[in-house]
This record gives C-alpha cells, structure tokens and sequence, in this order.
C-alpha cells in the first residue's frame, strides 16, 4: 500500500471540512476519505463492542442503502459501491456480542464526483503540459497528477482543459486527472503519457556597434535546431532565420533602436520548444556637440551642449584632463575646470548596449589663470611699476591700481608690466587680470604696496637760540617717524620722533648747516631722496681787545672778528641813562660825542641776516669828567678873585688857572669854587679848568677870558678950593680909558662926581664945611659898573680959612 498510504495521508492533510457527530454513550463518528464511489470513515472505540456496523443511506430515495461491518478492535473501515456525487447519513453502530447496540453516531457527507477522462495532452513550454479531460457532472474542480518513477504533482485546476506547471523539460510523465467535490476527489484517470518540450535557448545580445547586435546561447539539451525572429520595436517588419549554431550577429540595424529577438529550438521530434524573446537596443549613434561654454563666476566651470541622439540613455562628456561629467536628461553637462588650460572634449552618448562612437573633439580652452606673483617696484620717486609673473594662454593683461584715497587708474599691457605714477605716501591696492578669448579670470590676487612717506613740505628752520636751530614741518601723509640730521654733524641723527618738530643744538656758531628731515615708515623704510635745507647759525661772538680815548669824547673800540665778511658787528656802551652804539664791519669801531662824566659797560655783538651772536665780555669806559657848564670869576679884591663853578659830572677835583701874560694864578680843589690872589688889575685873563676824575682821567675845559677890573686910583687927595669946592685928585695905573666915579661920605652930606676919562681930578661944590668925609675914588668899567673894591680913604676937611691940606685918619675896604 505504499502509494495508496501515502496519497490518503496526503488527503486527510488537505482535508478541509470535517463533519462530526456526538453519538450516543460517548462514540465519536467522522468522514475520512471519500472518493466517488467509497467513503472511509474513523470512529472513536466503545468498550465492550465486539463489532461495528456502518450504513451509508442515500438521501435519494431511488438509491438503496450500503452496510459494511467491522470487528470490535477497528476504528476505521471504507464502504464501497455508493454512487458519485452523492449525499449519504452514515451510521456507526457498536454492538456486543449479541448483537446488541452498545452506542451509535450519525454523519453526512457527500461522495466525490464521477471519475473524468483525458482526451489529450502536449506540451507548449518546457516546463508544462497541457491536459485536455472530460468534464463530469457535479465536479467543482480537478486535480491534475503528473508522476514519474521519482516525481508526484497535483495541480488543480478549475475545468479542462488544466496545466500542469513546475515539470522539467523534454520528460515524459504519466497523466491523469480527478475530479472533485464538497466530499473529495474521485479516483485518478486512465494515465496518459505526455513530454514536455525542449526549453528555449536563453539568449544573451549585445550590441558591439550601434548598427549591430550579437546574440548568444548556450546549446539547448535535446536541441537540434534554433529559430530567430527580430523586429523592430514599432516596426512591423521582421527577420526569421534557422541555426543550429549558438550564436548570430544581426547587421545593418539602426542605431540606438530596440529590436526584439524571438528564440525557440527544436528537439528531434520537431516540436519546438519554449520561446524566449529578448530585447536589445543597439548603441546611440555619436552626439554632435553644439558648443562649449566657459561658465562665468569665480567657480570656474565648462559647459558642453550637444545635440540629442536616438536611443541614449545618458552621455558623458569625457574631457582631455581626464574629467568628465555626466547628463541623463539635458543635452549638456558641467565641470569645474581649472584656469589656463587649453584642452578638448568628446561627449559619448550611453544607453544599455553601451557607449556610442565618441563625437568629434571640440577645442577650448579657460581664461587664463591670474599672475601667482604681483609686486611694485620704485625705481624713482614718483614712478612706480607693477610687475607680475608671465600667465600662459593670455592676449592681453588689464591692471588695476587703486589708491586708498579711492582714486583708480588702470593699464591694458601685452606686456607683464604697468607703469603708473604714484605718490609718496600712499597705499596702492594692484591687481592684475589677465584676458583671452574666454574671458577674464574673475579674480586676482590684491596686494597692496606702500609708497615711501612724502618728503616734510613747509620745512622751516628757526634759530631759536645762537647754536640751536629749531626745525619744523607740516606732518606728511605716510610717515610715522622722522629723521632729522645735519650734514656737517657727520648725519648723526639729532631727532628721531613722531613729532614734526626737532632742535638741533650746541652746533657751531657762524656755520652753515644743510639739515634733512627724513620721513619713515615700519612698511617702506626711509625716503631718502628728500632735499636738505640749509641754515646758519648765529655768528660767533667778538671780544673787545682794546678802547682807547682819541679825544675827550672820542673812543676807539677795537674788536675780533671770527666770522665770514658778511658779517656786521655793533658795539655797544651801556651807561646808567644811556646807551650808545658803534657799527663796523671791521675790527675797530669808534664812539663820537660819548657824554662826558660817564661810566658804560662796552660789549660787542656779531650780526648777519640770519640772527646775532651772544654778545662778548664786556669791559668798562669811562669818559672823561664833565666841564662845568658854568664859571663865575668874581674880583674880591684888585689883586684877588673869586671862582665859582657847577658841579662837572664825574669830575672829584678841580685846577683852575687863570692865565694872562702878566703872570697866572691856579687853584686845586674838590669844591666848586676857588679864591685866587695875584690878580693884576685890568688885565685880560684867559680861564682854564680840568677836571678831574675819581680814576683820574681829566677833562680840559676853556671858558671865555676874564679881563679884571680896572686899577683902583692910588694917590687920592682930597683939597678944599677957593670957591667952597672940594677937588678929589688921583693918579692911574692903568690906562686912561675909564671914566671914574668919585664918592664923598660924610656925616652930614654925600657926594659924587664923575671923571671922564683921561681925567685925574674930580671937583664937588661942598654946601656944608668942617666936615669928616670917606673919600672912595673908583673907575667904572666897560660895562658901566664901578669896581667896588677901591679903598675909601678919610679926610677931615675945616671950613673956609683953614689950610688946604688934608690928613687921612685911615684906610679901609668900601662896603658900597
């Protein structure tokens, strides 16, 4: 029973409706199997039974009942000979051994349908065979089997004719077919022999070129001959052709368009097999690339656009540096490139089969790369030249120079370099960009370049002191320190500040020093082009070697003279009240109408147009003592005078002399006045007086002559006349050139008279006698006054009858 065990254990797995009942004295009753004219049933055991009865009554009257009976040890048993497609109530009954009914169950089932019968089979593919059956009635589905020695298949299927699936190629099975029912499945067929076919060749195409396609196969097992068959998609025409060989190569195709290739092969029954059909598109024939673009912006870039070919897929864009880029919709595609390259590219169109043709190269080539070096260089003040590294695949090159101040200027050059004027003390922003065909590099290096600070303008130098110089300037754009330095101090570095102010001092007098002030700057260094300004110092200073006195108011100064010819010195005397200066520009210089009595401090000072000197040492002078402006000579007596004077500024002492051809008289004295005797009357004098200092310079002075007074008469007599007159009678020691007065005093009268010149005698008419008179006989001067010192002399004079003669009591000095 191995096949039969083996299928029923396979139904009672694919059992899918169970019907049970309850029974009586707890037996259970089920349906196991049925088939269309049997059913097998399976019980639950009751103690006690020594036999089983089963009967399948058909609810169809005109069908009559089927018994079946079993010993008490089974507990499944079949009952035959039932009609298909059959609803049946099937009893079990267990009984003892009398027969008696121990307990029972009920169930219903129904009997499978009739059993079908193939008509014919054959195969299509290698895989199946196609059964053709009768249908029978009351069957709702088929169960196809396929059975080898060591094969077993059930397909159902749902009526005739059914496929059998999942066979192996060129194999011959048995066939049969069941059908089935709500109750299962009737007993298998008559078998029938079928073979599957050979299996089609499994075809691999390629398309090596874009007009062909080659097509492979392995060989088929139980194949003797393979049929082609290629059309192209859309097309209606095709191709048939017969091989027994296991590859073929279709020329002359269409570039990248689809064919569909057909295979099948033939065993040698001339049964063709499965068929496969494959499709293969042949390559894309080459693009055309329209042009190439050099994309703008600093990312810099190409842009390949070509046109469309049939049947690609996607293209690539292969470029001669190796990149490439890639587009599976647009007719165009991008890479970063680098600058300065000169290059080609080819766009290869790609679809399954492969890659087209490559198109034709199409040249280009970028802009050209910025110069990786820019300097500027200053060969001279004012001109710079910016100069950068020679770039390749360059037309001409476009130079930018911006000033920080925003003033720009630019230069177009075949050349690498750029001359612009530039100027000191700013900062210039250079760029170069270099052009082609392409375009520009839309960026360059900036690189800035600082000009040497502009040289001090204003530079004014002062002398502020006789060796300093003062050196100031407005501030210059660009600098941040400042040099100053003087040439004839070996360029040592007097200042080196920020300020724009410097000193130079303890510099040598009456010199000529050419001072640079210097800008510099931390980026450029020093401009040392900037010219020198020159300026003297004060000149040096004189020293008074010598004064000496030429007169009394004359005094020669005389100097050295350390510096150049242009050189004036000024000599100056410095008293308490006043001063006084003498020009030169030699060694000596001389002081007219110095005041006398005066003591100056005397210093001498150099001058040029650039300042003076520190003035010199100085050293005294003292001008001889002043002549009194005034001298009175006063006669005291005929033979004595008085001389009186003003004070002589800076005169201590005095010698007065008074000088005639008769003889002289001198007096010293620190008064101002002096008596002298040995005075001749009427005589002319000359006055002289030197004064004399308390240093002992002396001043000679001369005033007007001093004439004394005329000689007082000697020998005065007084008589009486005859006539009551009295006569007064003299002699005259000088000469007879004055008039002379004549004066009487008495006690009870006075009177005068005058003699005129020549005359020795006066006469008075006395009116009273016998009196005492004081007879003073004095001579009148030119001047009309009488000398006052003529001594008076006293006579007694009697009255009428007396003798004429006189006696003198005595002689004084007239008060008068």
């Amino acid at each position: 029973m191995g096949t039969t065990t083996l299928k029923m254990l396979k139904l009672l797995l694919l059992l899918t409706i169970t019907q049970m009942c309850a029974a009586q004295n707890d037996i259970t009753l089920s349906v196991f199997t049925v088939t269309s004219k049997s059913m097998t049933v399976q019980w639950s055991g009751r103690p006690g039974a020594s036999s089983y009865r089963i009967t399948a009554t058909p609810k169809q009257p005109s069908t009559q009942p089927v018994f079946a009976q079993f010993s008490g040890s089974t507990v499944m048993g079949s009952i035959n000979s039932l009609s298909p497609n059959t609803v049946y109530t099937v009893q079990l009954e267990a009984m003892d051994n009398a027969l008696n009914v121990l307990s029972s169950a009920k169930t219903e089932e129904t009997t499978a349908p009739d059993i079908p019968s193939i008509v014919q089979t054959y195969s299509k593919n290698s895989d199946s065979i196609t059964v053709v059956f009768t249908e029978v009635f009351g069957a709702t589905s088929y169960i196809l089997r396929a059975e080898t020695d060591d094969f077993f298949l059930e397909t159902p299927v749902s009526g005739s004719p059914g496929t059998v699936v999942q066979l192996q190629p060129y194999t011959e099975y048995s066939l049969s077919v069941m059908s089935v029912n709500s109750g299962g499945r009737s007993q298998p067929s008559e078998p029938v022999n079928g073979k599957t076919v050979v299996t089609a060749p499994n075809l691999n195409t390629t398309s090596p070129s874009n007009d062909s396609i080659a097509v492979t196969w392995p060989p088929v097992e139980y194949a003797v001959l393979y049929t082609l068959c290629i059309i192209q998609e859309g097309s209606s025409s095709r191709l048939k052709l017969n091989t027994t060989d296991t590859t073929f190569t279709f020329d002359d195709l269409e570039a990248g368009r689809t064919y569909c290739i057909k295979g099948t092969a033939w065993d040698a029954e001339g049964r063709t097999g499965d068929d496969l059909t494959v499709c293969q598109i042949t390559r894309p024939p080459s693009p055309d690339v329209i042009t190439v673009q050099v994309t703008p912006g600093r990312s810099l870039g190409i842009a390949v656009y070509w046109l469309p070919v049939q049947g690609a897929e996607n293209y690539i864009a292969w470029f001669s540096n190796g990149q490439n880029c890639t587009s599976e919709v647009n007719t165009y595609c991008y890479i970063p490139v680098e600058c300065g390259q000169n290059r080609s590219v080819s766009v290869i169109a790609y679809n399954n089969a492969g890659p087209s043709n490559p198109s034709q190269p199409a040249e280009y080539f970028t802009y050209p790369c910025p110069p990786e070096n820019i300097w500027v260089e200053q060969p001279s003040a004012g001109n710079c030249l910016l100069k950068w590294d020679e770039v390749l695949l360059v037309n001409y090159y476009v130079a930018f120079i911006k000033r920080d101040d925003g003033t720009e200027n630019s230069c177009n050059t075949t050349e690498t370099t750029c001359q612009f004027s530039c100027t000191c003390g700013y900062t210039y922003f250079v760029t170069v960009f270099p052009y082609n065909s392409a375009g520009s590099s839309p960026y360059s290096q900036v690189r800035n370049y600082t000009t040497i600070p502009c040289c001090p303008q204003g530079v004014t130098i002062k002398l502020v002191s006789t060796d300093t110089l003062e050196v100031m300037w407005s501030p210059v754009k660009g600098a941040e320190l400042y040099e100053t330095t003087a040439a004839q101090t070996n360029d040592i570095i007097h200042c080196n500040d920020t300020a724009p102010v410097c000193a130079l001092s303890d510099l040598r007098c009456n010199t000529a020093y050419s001072v640079t002030v210097t800008p510099c700057s931390e980026l450029q260094g020093c401009n040392r082009t900037c010219t020198p300004y020159t300026h003297e110092t004060a000149p040096c200073t004189p020293e008074i070697l010598s004064i000496t006195q030429t007169n009394s108011s004359t005094y020669t100064v005389v100097i050295t003279t350390p510096n150049t010819q242009n050189t004036s010195y000024t000599v100056t005397a410095i008293g308490r009240y006043d001063t006084y200066n003498c020009q030169t520009r030699n060694s000596t210089c001389t002081f007219t109408q110095l005041p006398c009595g005066s003591t100056y401090e005397v210093t001498t000072v150099a001058i040029t147009t650039i300042g003076r000197s520190l003035p010199g040492y100085t050293k005294p002078l003292e001008t001889g003592p002043c002549c009194p402006l005034s001298i009175n000579v006063t006669q005291v007596t005929q033979a004595m005078t008085n001389v009186t004077w003003s004070p002589g500024n800076g005169a201590r002492s005095y010698i007065t002399t008074l000088m005639s051809s008769r003889g002289h008289a001198r007096c010293h004295t620190l008064d101002t006045q002096c008596l002298m005797g040995c005075i001749t009357c009427s005589t002319n004098y000359s006055v002289n007086m030197e004064a004399i200092s308390s240093t002992g310079h002396r001043t000679e002075c001369r005033y007007h002559g001093f004439s004394s007074s005329p000689c007082c008469p000697t020998g005065v007599k007084l008589y009486r006349r005859t006539n009551n007159s009295l006569r007064v009678y003299w002699r005259s020691l000088g000469p007879l050139i004055n008039n002379h007065t004549v004066a009487l005093y008495g006690t009870g009268a006075n009177y005068t008279c005058i003699a005129a010149a020549g005359s020795m005698y006066c006469d008075i008419q006395e009116e009273t006698c016998g009196d005492v008179y004081a007879v003073v006989a004095a001579p009148v001067g030119q001047n009309g006054v009488k000398v006052s010192f003529c001594q008076a002399r006293t006579y007694s004079v009697p009255c009428p009858g007396s003798n004429a003669g006189m006696v003198i009591s005595r002689r004084r000095r007239s008060v008068d």
